[in-house]
């Protein structure tokens, strides 16, 4: 009766809500994830003056070796005004909307690759963690005597956000204002880009994957909130991250077996049906083709002795 009722169930095919269940558990994974990375960058004793030496320092070593656009492009953003609030906007909308997207995207239309990226992504992101808690770095725009402006500060009036970064005005205790290395605004963005580039199949959304973390990267030295080493520690950061997922040992994944050729053999009332389903669906070396040819044979076989039983 048992063996009846799961032929019945799968005949049927399982409710959507339950279908959903793996969804939504990657949304409260990837929730959490988020959530513990943006509480987590206010945890720790910050040692402010160290932060303001090291962000010096960072500026010297650019300056000393001139590379140290952040300078230029600052300048020419605070002298336009909508060029000002449309960097504002993009550094505070574009890291929260372009991610989530990317993940659900990955998910839904290519899902056996969104596991690792996924992974990849939560590695970098933890790695950019540790690193806002050992080199704790102040942000250009704190910097006193570095002649770069809060481009979001001068903008607040055109947004939901005030001198404190891309949060929400007054929540700026919540996060960490000295987590400027490595930049996870272009790290994500690049995350994001190589996935856009790699897997859409127009010819202007893969290009619109390169620019994206190209725009980040400008964006980010634009408005005194990261330096160009920072762009690069973040690029670091996500290699490192897609390493470290390399080096998990991965399952092999069994054959793709027909769903409807498998619950018909499930569904005979012969033990060696499901012996055969079993058999065919967990094989780990043949080919689709030849899993379903089994289960197919094996359905047929039953039905033949099914027929004699009746005769």
């Amino acid at each position: 009766m048992l063996r009846d009722g799961l032929a019945a169930v799968r005949r049927r095919g399982l409710p959507k809500w339950l279908r959903a269940t793996s969804w939504w558990r990657e949304i409260i994974l990837v929730g959490v994830l988020y959530g513990a990375y943006e509480l987590s960058r206010g945890v720790g004793d910050i040692n402010v003056k160290s932060a303001l030496g090291n962000g010096q320092a960072i500026l010297h070593w650019e300056r000393l070796w001139h590379l140290a656009p952040e300078q230029v492009l600052n300048t020419t953003v605070d002298h336009v005004t909508w060029i000002a609030v449309a960097a504002s906007y993009f550094y505070s909308v574009m890291h929260y909307l372009v991610t989530p997207t990317v993940l659900i995207w990955m998910y839904r239309k290519h899902h056996d690759h969104y596991g690792p990226a996924r992974t990849a992504l939560a590695f970098s992101t933890i790695l950019g963690l540790f690193g806002y808690l050992l080199v704790p770095t102040a942000p250009p725009r704190m910097l006193k005597h570095s002649g770069l402006h809060d481009t979001l500060a001068a903008t607040s009036g055109y947004g939901w956000w005030g001198g404190e970064g891309s949060v929400p005005r007054g929540l700026g205790a919540l996060t960490n204002q000295f987590a400027a290395m490595p930049s996870l605004h272009v790290g994500w963005a690049i995350w994001c880009g190589v996935l856009i580039a790699m897997y859409a199949k127009r010819w202007w959304v893969r290009t619109l994957g390169v620019l994206y973390p190209i725009a980040t990267t400008i964006v980010v030295m634009a408005t005194g909130n990261h330096y160009l080493v920072d762009a690069f520690a973040g690029a670091v950061v996500m290699a490192a991250g897609a390493g470290l997922m390399l080096l998990l040992p991965h399952r092999t994944k069994g054959p793709l077996v027909r769903q409807d050729t498998l619950q018909e053999v499930v569904a005979g009332r012969s033990r060696a049906a499901v012996r055969a389903a079993v058999s065919a669906a967990s094989a780990t070396h043949r080919t689709r083709d030849a899993a379903t040819a089994e289960l197919s044979a094996a359905a047929d076989g039953d039905e033949v002795d099914l027929c004699r039983t009746q005769l």
